[in-house]
């Protein structure tokens, strides 16, 4: 008998022992990167007039953000990226975290991914096409990035199990 988990212990479906920290790390990032997110949609569809940003040569949010690099087939990056932590978020849930699912895990290291290639991509066209940075997508941009190794990292650190203890 192993210490604990109940002698009686039932089996059912593969749950995953996930670290203590992944679920509240993860939506963290997810609900800072919606709030910025959402910041940038709000600005983008309001003309940015309120946009608070620094305005110098390198770092212009109101120029980045009325680019044409600001849509993608005609759908603004800031409303991609609401969407993006918005279905994170879903995924990040500590009931969706636990399930032992090679699809789920697929699916949420795919989804972080593809906002990660679209991240980089968007700073490629911060550096070298606009020329100029923008915070607040910066901090989209990092976000993403920190979502990722936490979830990367938090799948390295489960333990999966079909066991569990009985409820009640």
């Amino acid at each position: 008998m192993t210490i604990g988990r109940s002698a009686t212990a039932v089996k059912g479906p593969a749950r995953r022992e996930t670290p203590s920290w992944l679920a509240p790390t993860a939506l963290l990032w997810c609900v800072l990167g919606l709030g910025v997110a959402a910041y940038l949609t709000y600005e983008h569809y309001t003309g940015g007039t309120t946009l608070a940003c620094p305005e110098s040569d390198t770092v212009n949010c109101a120029k980045v953000t009325s680019s044409q690099w600001s849509s993608l087939l005609g759908i603004p990056v800031a409303l991609l990226g609401m969407v993006f932590f918005a279905v994170m978020l879903v995924l990040c849930l500590p009931s969706m975290l636990s399930r032992a699912s090679r699809r789920l895990d697929a699916a949420r290291l795919a989804s972080c991914l593809v906002g990660l290639v679209m991240a980089v991509y968007l700073i490629w066209a911060e550096l070298f096409q606009i020329h100029a940075i923008c915070l607040w997508c910066t901090a989209v941009h990092l976000l993403t990035f920190l979502l990722f190794v936490t979830l990367l990292f938090g799948y390295v650190l489960a333990d999966v199990s079909t066991d569990h203890q009985p409820s009640g």
